[in-house]
């Protein structure tokens, strides 16, 4: 596509094209408590937060806002009871979403109570001999990367809201853990998952790591270190280095003709791997916040804005409005196979609310540089 639109009008296109065609108790999988949802609504009030901050438009942000509500709404009954996955920790994820409504709801505890539904399954799921969380019970001594985002800025922010301290020591936990057992040393980026038991079939029976380094499940972790580090109230030296490092790696990895990221992300030489949007645009919003903690130098400016360009060159349009083509279905760890042939859509919300956040970021990012020039 060739119109010249900010990110945040890029951001808002996205918003509006998924809230035009579903609503919000029909976005896919309907009627679930459940991360694909999350993420895109997470992206949304992302956007709305953004707004309002600027002084945006009231009746859009009023929009969102009931957009929000109305998907919790239908799934959280007024004594704060619904129904989710006990046995993972996708299923904390959506949770990010009370904290605000919350806020908002004088003399109503419905949120506050699906909340403290949510922050008890720390207190319930299995765990590896280390303290780590199982991702799934499906998937014993399993840690993912996905799980950091999934559960740990859930528990950060209940921890801030509800005076909890003692969740930010775990959720430190469970990143070092992830970050000692799934950093790959040579090219500084994470493998998906991480096997205990070396039971699964793709466990490296020395590491128990998963054999590839799939772009979105290392998203997952840039987004979710970036946004620990928005909700601690001090700063952390390992978190910051963990950021920098990532965000050097992925500059590297960097497919130069587009400016995205391949779906396994360190083979792009090989014919049947390909270019991923969700994990481009995930890295983009990665590469935007290093910058601004200023972690990274002019070097990482030029690669998120040369991701942020390459995604709006591929969007498409339909009766229903935009469109971000290439994002991979749901995926469980595997080898290089799994991931290569796993199918890819468009439109799928992990890659729409993660084109959301990064265009929310990169408007900051943009800004932020004018000024300084």
């Amino acid at each position: 596509m060739t119109k010249k639109l900010s990110p945040l009008e890029w951001a808002r296109a996205a918003c509006d094209t998924l809230a035009g065609r579903y609503a919000p108790e029909e976005l896919p999988p309907a009627g679930r408590w459940h991360y694909h949802q999350g993420v895109f609504l997470c992206a949304m009030e992302m956007l709305l937060v953004r707004e309002q901050d600027a002084g945006g438009a009231k009746e859009r942000c009023e929009r969102y806002n009931a957009y929000i509500k109305r998907y919790v709404d239908k799934l959280v009954d007024v004594n704060g009871n619904f129904d989710f996955a006990r046995d993972q920790l996708d299923a904390i994820q959506p949770g990010l979403l009370l904290f605000r409504l919350d806020k908002q709801a004088v003399g109503d505890l419905r949120y506050q109570k699906a909340a403290d539904k949510l922050r008890g399954l720390f207190g319930t799921l299995h765990q590896t001999s280390e303290g780590g969380f199982f991702h799934k019970d499906k998937y014993p001594y399993n840690m993912w990367l996905d799980g950091l985002y999934m559960g740990g800025v859930f528990a950060l922010k209940y921890a801030n809201a509800y005076d909890e301290d003692g969740l930010r020591a775990m959720v430190l936990q469970q990143e070092a853990l992830m970050r000692f057992h799934a950093r790959d040393q040579e090219t500084g980026l994470f493998y998906h998952a991480w096997d205990e038991s070396g039971r699964m079939p793709w466990a490296d029976e020395v590491t128990g790591c998963s054999p590839e380094l799939w772009g979105r499940a290392i998203g997952w972790y840039g987004l979710a270190v970036a946004q620990f580090m928005d909700e601690l109230p001090e700063s952390h030296a390992h978190l910051e280095a963990s950021l920098a490092e990532l965000a050097q790696s992925l500059i590297r990895y960097q497919d130069a003709p587009s400016g995205l990221w391949y779906q396994v992300v360190d083979k792009g030489h090989l014919a049947d791997n390909w270019l991923e949007t969700s994990c481009s645009c995930l890295f983009v919003y990665t590469l935007a916040k290093a910058y601004k903690r200023g972690l990274i130098g002019e070097e990482g400016v030029a690669a998120a804005r040369r991701g942020y360009e390459g995604l709006i060159a591929i969007l498409k349009q339909d009766e229903h409005g935009l469109l971000l083509p290439d994002i991979c279905i749901g995926t469980s760890a595997g080898d290089y196979e799994h991931y290569s042939t796993r199918p890819r859509i468009s439109n799928d919300l992990h890659g729409v609310g993660a084109f959301i956040m990064a265009c929310v970021e990169m408007e900051g990012l943009l800004e932020g540089v004018q000024k300084v020039h």
